[in-house]
């Protein structure tokens, strides 16, 4: 299946890989991956973070299927698989990335916390975006980033047996990749090489329609 060649392509680059350490605190960002609080569990119980904190509202993909924001459902899986509750903070007003860090960073100043690196726990898709947002966000806090251990055909496998079809999840990964390019030039993430036999990929997959995310304004 040709799209799914193409979109190992933007898995390939989103996915960063990092060799991960134990920083002040593990910050799950929400979404709909449910293994993403199961990550944080673990880490938590491996001794990477004192305390976690789980940020998100509801998005695009959690509207109307989440009857709680993201953080809240986080929370509750992760309690559920031994975390203490009074280690577990929670924002749940964001709807996007840059939000998730912007928010936590008002909800750590507000509780007058320490904290001066982060483990980020994202979806492996996710990683690269996760990180240039961080850092535009808060540049001189440090911050390694990891996903649930999954491979590419594992996730897609998995992602289809629950909804039936990737067709989602491939519009999600091809406007997470043009938000590399376009975010950049708003000051919403610091600026990261796309290489060209990437970004032809991403083409491909917009003329294929998978265009749904897509910044129509960001194509030009």
């Amino acid at each position: 299946m040709k799209e799914l060649e193409l979109a190992k392509i933007l898995w390939d680059y989103l996915y960063l890989g990092e060799e991960i350490k134990k920083c002040d605190c593990i910050l799950g960002l929400g979404c709909y991956d449910l293994h993403i609080p199961e990550k944080c569990a673990q880490l938590y119980h491996d001794g990477y973070g004192d305390f976690i904190i789980f940020t998100g509202g509801l998005g695009k993909c959690t509207s109307g299927v989440f009857e709680k924001s993201e953080a809240e459902v986080f929370r509750d899986i992760a309690i559920n698989l031994g975390v203490p509750e009074n280690k577990i903070l929670i924002e749940n007003k964001s709807t996007n990335t840059g939000d998730n860090f912007r928010f936590t960073k008002a909800l750590i100043e507000e509780k007058g916390l320490s904290i001066h690196s982060y483990l980020i726990v994202q979806k492996p898709y996710m990683e690269r975006r996760a990180y240039a947002a961080f850092k535009a966000i808060l540049p001189t806090e440090e911050c390694s980033v990891t996903s649930p251990n999954i491979s590419f055909e594992e996730y897609f496998k998995e992602y289809e047996e629950q909804n039936g079809s990737t067709q989602e999840l491939l519009n999600v990964m091809v406007g997470d990749l043009q938000r590399m390019k376009v975010y950049p030039k708003k000051g919403w993430q610091i600026e990261q090489v796309i290489p060209d036999y990437v970004w032809s990929a991403y083409e491909e997959l917009v003329f294929m329609g998978y265009d749904k995310y897509v910044i129509k304004e960001g194509l030009q």
